[in-house]
């Protein structure tokens, strides 16, 4: 029995995603009047294992425009998926994954798959008049995660990183707290300073808090200038020991093969993977990095190998892994890294994400949701609902504001980890 939650209409356009650019935007309604909406977009920085998407091509929107996904969903995908219960996520993941033959997400595009499995998702949850993170990890869904706030980004300090969409970006992270409410106010805290010591000592404008710092070519030599500007400003708040760092360097988009070098990283320096490594062990004793995200290569699992087993802490794989399941599993029979960035639009259904996060828990890694391609607040069920120890981010705004309720929603069930929610002996 459906209880009502079966698929009556399925339904995509093209609308804009919140960084300006087309993304695609999927509506699933059932039986009984629930509906679930869910957009999916391209990221800043996009690993080359990432699944494909459905791009128009030709000089309109420069080439990024998803009518041909949108179609594609309206066309073939929603009469396949009618008719289907919505609160049966793998069937209907099933279907998606084999609609034609194999080979379907390459055909339809991973934007389009990705949109209509995560509405799908919402669905069956409204369906089934729950939250989405009870949809997603029942009566157990009950952790709430470390979150932190972007600090600043920018890649063209030092004439590298073309590819890399802003990256390395630097957000401060909250861990050293009882509960996530306490940790969301101290990163609103050290956030609001941190923008007034940054026009202070580098004449940065202040910018909104949606927005986010940039540091321009010229103004500072190395990054060891921001990380100097960051621990005092943790420590003239008094967070010291509560407050760490985290950066995700996205180091593959500043590689040159030509070179053999990463060009215009941390530094005007070019740097050997030795170089880079020799950084980062300099920089965890240092200052308090509690996690490194893509420090390296993203196909080079002996050097994240190396770094997990010396630096002892966080070391994240995004471009690395793609919330790939046998990519994963590569890195575990190597030991690359500890925790996997978890993007459900990098693989192109929600089934097939949460089959690696399952792979990640029964091999001791740790799990951290990212909200860049699209997911918006919903992240903070997908996190709640996976029991994940950390998040990218999500402290504040409507993000935050999602995990506040859930907070408040748990009650005396909810479970702030706090440190013990990050991987790694720092």
């Amino acid at each position: 029995m459906s209880s009502g939650t079966t698929i009556v209409s399925v339904a995509a356009r093209q609308v804009y995603s919140d960084r300006g650019h087309p993304g695609i935007e999927a509506t699933v309604k059932t039986e009984n009047g629930a509906v679930g909406v869910a957009l999916c977009t391209a990221g800043i920085s996009v690993g080359q294992h990432e699944v494909e998407f459905a791009y128009d091509g030709g000089t309109k929107w420069r080439g990024r425009g998803v009518q041909k996904a949108v179609d594609n969903v309206n066309r073939i995908i929603s009469p396949v998926l009618k008719g289907m219960d919505a609160g049966r996520q793998s069937e209907v993941d099933d279907a998606l994954l084999n609609l034609g033959g194999p080979g379907a997400k390459l055909r339809l595009g991973g934007n389009a798959t990705a949109a209509v499995s995560a509405a799908v998702l919402k669905a069956g949850a409204a369906g089934l008049g729950i939250p989405l993170y009870r949809h997603i990890g029942g009566v157990n869904a009950c952790t709430l995660p470390v979150p932190g706030e972007i600090s600043f980004m920018g890649s063209d300090r030092y004439g590298g990183g073309r590819r890399s969409g802003g990256k390395p970006s630097y957000s401060f992270m909250a861990y050293g707290f009882e509960t996530f409410s306490d940790a969301s106010y101290a990163i609103w805290d050290i956030s609001t300073e941190w923008r007034e010591r940054l026009n202070q000592k580098f004449a940065i404008p202040k910018v909104s808090r949606t927005s986010h710092p940039v540091i321009q070519a010229g103004v500072i030599r190395h990054d060891r200038e921001i990380w100097d500007l960051m621990i005092e400003t943790v420590h003239r708040l008094g967070y010291g020991g509560k407050v760490g760092f985290q950066v995700d360097v996205a180091a593959g988009t500043y590689y040159e093969k030509d070179k053999g070098r990463f060009v215009g990283l941390f530094s005007a320096e070019d740097k050997t993977r030795d170089d880079l490594m020799r950084l980062y062990r300099q920089m965890v004793k240092d200052y308090p990095f509690i996690i490194l995200e893509d420090p390296l290569d993203e196909d080079d699992y002996e050097g994240h190998a190396l770094l997990t087993r010396e630096l002892g802490i966080q070391v994240v794989g995004d471009d690395l892994f793609t919330t790939n399941s046998e990519r994963l599993q590569k890195g575990i029979e190597a030991g690359a890294a500890n925790t996997v960035l978890l993007k459900v639009n990098q693989i192109g259904t929600m089934t097939e994400a949460f089959e690696m996060v399952r792979l990640a828990y029964r091999n001791g890694y740790g799990v951290m949701p990212c909200d860049s391609r699209g997911e918006g607040a919903d992240i903070g069920d997908y996190s709640v609902g996976l029991n994940c120890g950390t998040i990218r981010e999500c402290a504040t705004g409507p993000r935050g504001n999602r995990l506040l309720q859930i907070e408040a929603e748990l009650g005396k069930r909810a479970e702030f980890l706090g440190k013990k929610g990050l991987k790694g002996k720092f």
